[in-house]
């Protein structure tokens, strides 16, 4: 079976018909009074434009614990202080964990969470001699509460229905089905003890979601398969969404005097790791795609983290970047390779799994290495060039022949002239990815974020979706399990607020790739000089210590310079100093030619591209319908070239290497 990138998508078919058919009623039970349920003071969004971004220092968060008379333990990546919610006079000892970067609190005890105004709000209530709220005062459910109810509710009908592998009637279709997920060599005994089921009408796996304090089912993950070609994609559904969907799959099993645990990307990863080694193991929810800071607090009393969430490159950047917000010092990784693939690929193939993870490479290092350090890194990227060359655009494939991928870290510069079309251009080069499981964030300074969302939609539907209104909330339904986030900020905003908010959303919901649209409207609130110049040297220096310090490839739209419309725009073409094309790996102009014998032909050129090298255009065409934009047949490339031909200046070189080929500068 072929391991594919997991990420969120929509369940087989066979469920969503067991779905639309509903359960029996006798197959909901109501949940005990007094059940311990969690409650979110206030939701997790990105800050107002009015308002600060929610950070505060841990310095800060130390003070203001001490002033208060609050008694607090240093973590890992939390505070650990008594609880302020439980009943009584003094709750119980150290159940309430504050994480160290943004302030938000969970207490294990009661399942209450909020932000670090509402644990000031908390903290107050109790000097007043009043008890901080609970988790179960809410006046009135909200919208969020209410879908994780019925989450719930259909959770438990799916729980009833499914049934353990070894409970199946047919022994022939126990090993088929065994055989079908690549799990021959698990026992049932590993799976009855992590209560892994098998839903035969969807044929898909089930993984329950436990409290870890009440054993209630909070939630389930059902994991297909699905042939497509000679290959075996593996397809996702959860209860409740995604973005709700915080379960550390093993964590009933995990002791409190546990102090080693290993994080895995999948379940059944978990399953063969446990069953191989018998270590303390669980799966992340979103494998690595994301880490919630809200899964901290349960990861603070383990010593050592040993993270092994796959075998390709783009699994090892993940868990180096987990091992930031986990500590580095106590993180160690398995690194990808031929002879250390995933735990289930390992188990199937009889590797020996305690010896390759006692090979694991510590994640802290010291700020000088040696090349002896750094040698398996290097010939992992030359082994695995194409992975290192990073995510691959499915819409534009002759993007891919120049800049390769797009790759974390990097800074891209994106220009064209007004009305060309680069913020539909953009979107949809980033719905690209983000379809593809890289997590974004939009910073749409000049549309509102309504009108851009109406865009992507369009774009990710591929028709008009206002002439078949009865589709809209099926596509919507899909672009809404997309991992994509957009700032609230519209109009001019100062760069350290942006910079601030990004900050924060890379920490919460890991994001990989940032759209800012656009510079210009950053460096109104600039007072740092008279100069425009330097204003737009420095937020564009900010941006590129922002991409390398976070790992964050960051696209960057910029007006270019006021120029004659008969002439093609160069890298010199963008606003402001050299800085801008200095600073960016790559630099991509949408290029709109105004021809004399016929419409405006748009192509896109990328005039820099620090990776190899690589420069070159091709061709675009823009469908109204869609909003999309394409890659166009190999005779129009032709005519393309033609009119460079006829177009180009008389003197000395042509700048861009020719016509849809690609040339090293």
């Amino acid at each position: 079976m072929a391991a594919v990138p997991l990420r969120p998508c929509r369940a087989a078919a066979g469920f969503l018909l067991l779905r639309s058919r509903g359960a029996p009623p006798g197959g909901v039970v109501e949940e005990a009074a007094g059940r311990l349920s969690q409650r979110r003071y206030k939701k997790a969004v990105l800050p107002e434009p009015g308002g600060a971004a929610p950070a505060v220092s841990v310095t800060e968060i130390r003070r203001y614990l001490r002033e208060q008379g609050v008694p607090f333990q240093d973590g890992y990546s939390c505070l650990h202080a008594p609880s302020l919610f439980a009943p009584g006079p003094a709750g119980p000892p150290f159940t309430l964990f504050i994480d160290k970067t943004t302030g938000g609190f969970l207490c294990t005890a009661t399942l209450a969470e909020g932000t670090w105004q509402d644990l000031q709000a908390a903290v107050e209530l109790r000097h007043r001699g009043l008890p901080a709220p609970g988790p179960g005062e809410a006046e009135e459910e909200d919208e969020e509460e209410v879908e994780a109810r019925r989450a719930r509710e259909d959770a438990r009908r799916i729980w009833e229905r499914a049934l353990p592998l070894w409970e199946l009637l047919d022994e022939e279709e126990s090993r088929a089905t065994k055989a079908a997920f690549g799990i021959a060599q698990l026992a049932d005994a590993t799976l009855k003890r992590f209560g892994v089921r098998y839903l035969r009408a969807a044929r898909a796996l089930v993984f329950p979601w436990f409290g870890p304090r009440d054993g209630a089912l909070r939630g389930l993950k059902l994991v297909g398969t699905q042939r497509q070609g000679n290959a075996t994609t593996t397809t996702e559904e959860t209860f409740p969404r995604f973005d709700a969907y915080h379960n550390l799959f093993g964590l009933p099993l995990i002791g409190r005097r546990d102090t080693e645990v290993v994080l895995t990307g999948r379940e059944l990863d978990t399953l063969a790791l446990h069953q191989a080694t018998g270590v303390p193991s669980l799966a992340l929810p979103r494998g690595a795609t994301c880490l919630p800071p809200a899964l901290l607090p349960y990861l603070e009393q383990f010593k050592r983290v040993t993270l092994w969430l796959g075998e390709d490159l783009r699994s090892w950047e993940a868990a180096k970047l987990f091992a930031r917000k986990l500590s580095v010092k106590r993180c160690s990784l398995v690194r990808p390779g031929d002879l250390q693939p995933r735990p289930l690929e390992a188990l199937n193939r009889g590797l020996n799994l305690t010896k390759i993870l006692r090979a694991a490479l510590p994640a802290g290092h010291k700020s000088i290495v040696s090349f002896r350090q750094l040698r398996e890194e290097v010939f992992g990227e030359l082994a695995n060039s194409e992975q290192v060359a990073g995510v691959k655009w499915a819409r534009f494939p002759e993007l891919n022949k120049l800049l390769k991928g797009h790759r974390k870290g990097e800074l891209t510069v994106f220009t064209g002239p007004t009305g060309s079309g680069k913020t539909t251009f953009i979107s949809e080069y980033a719905l690209d990815l983000c379809t593809q499981g890289v997590c974004t964030l939009w910073g749409s300074f000049e549309i509102n974020n309504i009108r851009l969302a109406k865009i992507m939609l369009t774009q990710f539907a591929a028709r008009r979706l206002e002439d078949q209104l009865e589709l809209y909330d099926e596509w919507a339904d899909r672009f809404e399990e997309l991992p994509l986030y957009f700032m609230t900020f519209h109009g001019q905003q100062n760069i350290k607020t942006v910079i601030d908010t990004m900050k924060h959303a890379v920490y919460m919901y890991d994001i990989t790739h940032v759209v800012v649209d656009n510079l210009q409207f950053m460096m109104g609130h600039e007072q740092l000089s008279a100069d425009r110049l330097a204003a737009q040297d420095f937020i564009i220096g900010a941006f590129r210590k922002f991409a390398t310090e976070n790992t964050c490839h960051i696209t960057l739209i910029i007006h270019p310079r006021k120029e004659d419309d008969e002439k093609e725009l160069q890298t010199a073409s963008i606003f402001g100093s050299a800085k801008a094309s200095q600073e960016a790996d790559n630099v991509l102009i949408l290029q709109d030619r105004k021809l004399t014998t016929g419409p405006g032909k748009r192509y896109l050129q990328v005039s820099k591209n620090r990776f190899d090298g690589d420069v070159g255009v091709f061709p675009l065409e823009f469908s109204k319908a869609s909003l999309t934009f394409s890659s166009t047949s190999s005779k129009n490339k032709a005519k393309l070239k033609k009119m460079k031909e006829e177009k180009a200046p008389s003197s000395k070189k042509d700048p861009d290497g020719g016509a849809g080929r690609s040339s090293k500068p």
